[in-house]
């Protein structure tokens, strides 16, 4: 992409990312002029504006966009490794060990702060299973693995199934919100955008890689890329990016399917200018969806994943169309 394009490609993104931020903020059950914004962001008065924006909209804003970010800069990652254009971050099976791990800790009564240390580490075990059974006996080649997530993400639905059927009426509420995508319960700590950064840093050190792995191995192994260790890594670092994504708001879809497509489309096909646009079109399109899910049918509130299935479905289509004109 030329580097006036790029600009401008980053300038719209930008602008995309305030103004999903700004009605974040400002619209709501409550709704808040810019200047209410402003005076409650270091307000200390106790006022219900400062209230509601500091401990509800603040919080939740930025929840979605690094769990919009880390979903994008995942499926980027993942689409590259299994050379599959509908690879998503939870085709690993990554969502459904940390749904399994959540929905346990809901049924013991550990909901609150132990859903999301349940989950993360419901994901890890995943991931570690997955690959430890598509590398048994064999080392294990892409087809394998995605076998392997694929069977494995089955298990784990027939377990939250199981859940699910045998659970108490007052659980399964909270549960199901949990499985949809949920933001409202999201808790935020500084420990959650280190992900993030660490993933942007990364991504922007392998870019190169990225870049020389999608034209395929073979290409990547003559051109220098020490491609075992490559890919390795980058699936690794693509497995605790939706870990970490899992664990802020359970299982939203088509953010880390989408995204890649679109910014793909519109000329982002370098990974040094991908990654980062899909961070930042990731996070501003999980924050709006979310804006739209608590404002939609206020008081009550959707499940954010609901409204990116809903975005997603035929946003997918027309890119599936489109794909298929050009090609």
């Amino acid at each position: 992409m030329q580097p006036r394009r790029a600009s401008i490609l980053f300038g719209s993104l930008t602008l995309f990312c305030l103004i999903a931020l700004f009605l974040s903020l400002t619209v709501g059950s409550v709704d808040l002029s810019a200047s209410q914004v402003w005076r409650s962001l270091f307000a200390s008065d106790g006022s219900m504006e400062a209230q509601v924006l500091q401990e509800l909209r603040v919080p939740r804003t930025v929840a979605a966009f690094i769990t919009g970010g880390l979903l994008a800069m995942a499926g980027v990652i993942m689409q590259v490794l299994l050379r599959n254009p509908l690879a998503d971050p939870y085709i690993l099976g990554v969502s459904g060990g940390a749904a399994v791990a959540a929905l346990g800790t809901m049924l013991l009564g550990l909901s609150g702060y132990w859903v999301s240390p349940a989950a993360f580490l419901g994901a890890i075990f995943s991931i570690v299973l997955v690959f430890v059974i598509a590398g048994s006996g064999r080392a294990w080649s892409v087809s394998r693995l995605l076998l392997t997530g694929v069977v494995v993400s089955a298990g784990w639905g027939a377990v939250i199934n199981i859940m699910l059927t045998t659970t108490a009426n007052n659980s399964v509420q909270s549960m199901l919100f949990w499985l949809m995508g949920d933001l409202s319960q999201s808790r935020l700590t500084m420990w959650h955008s280190l992900p993030l950064i660490l993933g942007l840093g990364i991504g922007m050190w392998m870019a190169r890689s990225l870049n020389v792995l999608s034209r395929g191995e073979m290409v990547a192994a003559a051109l220098g890329v020490e491609v075992r260790t490559t890919r390795n890594l980058l699936y690794i670092i693509a497995s605790l990016l939706t870990a970490s994504a899992v664990t802020i708001a359970g299982s939203i879809g088509f953010v880390g399917l989408i995204v890649p497509h679109m910014l793909r489309l519109l000329g982002a096909r370098d990974h040094r200018l991908l990654i980062p646009a899909s961070l930042l079109l990731g996070g501003g399109v999980l924050v709006l969806a979310d804006t739209v899910a608590r404002t939609i049918i206020a008081p009550q509130q959707l499940p954010a994943g609901v409204i990116t299935a809903i975005i997603g479905v035929p946003a997918f289509l027309v890119i599936l169309r489109n794909s298929s004109r050009t090609s």
